[in-house]
């Protein structure tokens, strides 16, 4: 059982992939197929790697400004490709990828295709708020989608709730600028009107809610869940840096600020992306791991980390048996 990883995707590409890596590997019971090219990794890597790594030699690499299809079409031994390739062909369950977004997705969906009754794939990321955490999906997958779509991302955000955090009968809300069913426009409407045949609809929940109620499950289109996730990371790098600008520089003075520290540590974690890793393209026949691209080894490690949960846990199976059962 492996996790196909592209060492060549991402801002610091790869270097931090590498890291990430070597830091997750003791903690894995699968195998790590390292996709890149092989020189250039040999070199970033100890003489004896650990014994659940190995090497996938790929020539070429996608570049984050790259178009997808152009990518898909033109650049057949990239790590993207390569990666996609391994677990279409059963050599790997999973392929994570720090690469662009777009060409990751769509080389995937292409690959794989969709799980059936699913027309639509989606991001799903998690997202901090007072009572943990809540899942948002679609964050940046599908942004021209039908009301009927937003029940199928429901259907696989549950079992994601479900499987990998853990959450015991996840309700779902549908993000809408006012609480009260009738709200929003045609599309919200008719979205929710299809949404409240199921028992584990719990309606529309405003955007600043979303923060302080106990909510499971939120779903949207991707252009709207997209800007959103930008919009919370934006704000907690602001909140951080305004806080950490009314520190003084004067040494004596910093003393005095010294117990600030315990109260920032576990604030930062909570905000940092990095503790989650990455956010899982939900609806195909593969797991992919879509992690961001300015990704350090830290948030590597752990998108390996819920990736090999996420296989344990059988979401993919999971999402395949709900969408026949409930679509």
């Amino acid at each position: 059982m492996s996790i196909a990883v592209d060492a060549m995707g991402g801002d610091h590409a790869p270097d931090e992939i590498v890291k990430g890596v070597l830091e997750a590997a003791p903690q894995l019971c699968r195998k790590v197929l390292l996709v890149g090219d092989h020189a250039v990794l040999s070199a970033l890597l100890p003489k004896t790697l650990p014994s659940n790594l190995e090497l996938v030699h790929a020539t070429e690499a996608v570049g984050m400004e790259e178009k997808p299809l152009d990518a898909y079409r033109k650049k057949k031994d990239s790590s993207i490709m390569v990666g996609a390739q391994l677990v279409k062909d059963g050599k790997a369950q999973a392929f994570v990828s720090a690469g662009n977004t777009g060409a990751a997705s769509a080389t995937c969906l292409l690959m794989w295709r969709q799980v059936e009754k699913v027309h639509r794939p989606a991001i799903a990321s998690q997202i901090p708020n007072k009572h943990g955490e809540f899942l948002l999906l679609d964050a940046g997958a599908s942004p021209d989608v039908d009301p009927e779509h937003l029940v199928e991302f429901a259907i696989m955000g549950r079992a994601y709730a479900e499987k990998v955090m853990g959450r015991s009968n996840p309700g779902v809300h549908l993000l809408n600028i006012g609480e009260e069913e009738g709200k929003g426009n045609a599309f919200a409407k008719q979205t929710y009107k299809l949404l409240q045949k199921h028992s584990w609809f719990r309606g529309n929940v405003e955007p600043k809610d979303m923060f302080f109620k106990p909510v499971d499950v939120v779903v949207c289109d991707a252009f709207v869940g997209n800007i959103v996730l930008k919009n919370c990371e934006g704000v907690a790098e602001l909140i951080i840096d305004l806080i950490r600008e009314q520190v003084p520089s004067n040494p004596f003075m910093r003393l005095i600020y010294a117990p600030l520290r315990k109260v920032m540590a576990p604030l930062r974690k909570r905000m940092d992306y990095a503790e989650t890793g990455g956010s899982p393209l939900l609806g195909l026949n593969g797991l992919c791991t879509i992690c961001h691209g300015r990704s350090n080894a830290k948030a590597i490690k752990n998108a390996l980390l819920v990736t090999q949960k996420a296989i344990e846990n059988d979401l993919v199976g999971t999402i395949r048996a709900s969408a026949l059962r409930e679509l």
